[in-house]
């Protein structure tokens, strides 16, 4: 039987396996990290008011334009996967909250946002923790022999993979990214003003804060910040060590005078390309697919479904 073997188990690589595996496609899934879902990342706050928060670290909320990516979030909204969230953030300064911005509707998971990257890989062969070192001339990943490769990754990531034997191929799948850094910071009580999210500027340590009790529907007294991309470029190899800074700019940023009780940084070294491709994805002829949120004019969750599932229908063509 023909079969597909994806490197990356995020929403690209989710979507793509999922168009394969309902074609009647052999399809398995490869992933570095020991959770699925990518940068669509959630952690679980287990000494949260009220018992186990889910928090999201990576990707807080996703907004939809594209119809069958409507299809897919009606479902997960007629489950209870999603919720509508807001129309409206705010920007915000080093002097607080400024302005209400609206916008489009953006969606938030219930059950955090990496949960709906795990309903798309429902019954498809995913293995954690695997080390992926190269791919070769003939495809060797894994000691397989896969009809069909896809790496569902960061553009830098990827190019890493291809190097050694598919140099024009890595070329074209670099791609420059920023990175960020994701505070998660929880209070003994909500004493900031109330809000959904904000787009922060001239604050060199933060870009955006969401509210993330507002965010899940749960009213935790949780508040989630990425960095700027300089301040992360400067404490990657040390992300732990910008948590001081970063806690400063949030609390001057909304008026909270409290220290939090429980906080925390992530890292992202490839949070978000900074420029876009006409292309959704790239299928070449012996068999090697790209795709990934860097595969759109604008990076964004819906950009990442749509590559994904682009590219599997594309091979699915080829396949069948």
């Amino acid at each position: 039987m023909k079969d597909v073997l994806i490197v990356g188990a995020g929403l690209a690589g989710a979507a793509c396996a999922r168009v394969c595996l309902e074609a009647g496609i052999a399809v398995r899934v490869l992933d570095r990290g020991h959770r699925a879902g990518g940068r669509m990342a959630t952690r679980t706050l287990r000494d949260a008011p009220g018992g186990e928060h889910p928090v999201d670290t990576g990707a807080p909320y996703f907004t939809v334009s594209d119809d069958g990516f409507r299809e897919v979030a009606d479902r997960w909204r007629d489950r209870g996967l999603i919720r509508e969230w807001t129309d409206t953030f705010w920007t915000a300064g080093p002097f607080g909250l400024r302005e209400p911005k609206p916008g489009p509707m953006r969606y938030a998971s219930t059950r955090g946002i990496r949960s709906l990257v795990e309903d798309l890989l429902t019954g498809i062969e995913v293995r954690q923790e695997a080390d992926v070192d190269a791919v070769g001339v003939h495809r060797l990943v894994d000691r397989a022999h896969p009809e069909i490769v896809v790496l569902a990754m960061p553009g830098p990531q990827a190019a890493r993979l291809l190097q050694a034997h598919h140099a024009d191929l890595a070329a074209l799948a670099d791609q420059a990214y920023a990175p960020a850094l994701a505070l998660v910071a929880r209070f003994e009580e909500r004493t900031w003003p109330e809000f959904d999210g904000a787009f922060v500027s001239n604050v060199p340590e933060l870009s955006w804060i969401a509210d993330d009790g507002r965010s899940r529907g749960d009213g935790a007294p949780v508040l989630v910040a990425h960095s700027t991309p300089e301040l992360a470029a400067d404490h990657l190899d040390d992300p732990s060590a910008a948590q001081p800074a970063l806690l400063k700019a949030l609390r001057g940023v909304l008026g909270v005078h409290a220290d939090p009780v429980e906080a925390r940084v992530q890292r992202w070294t490839y949070a978000k390309p900074t420029s876009g491709r006409q292309s959704t994805f790239h299928l070449s002829a012996d068999g090697i697919g790209l795709c990934g949120d860097g595969w759109a004019e604008k990076s964004k969750v819906e950009a990442a479904w749509v590559s994904g599932t682009a590219l599997g229908e594309a091979i699915v063509d080829r396949l069948a």
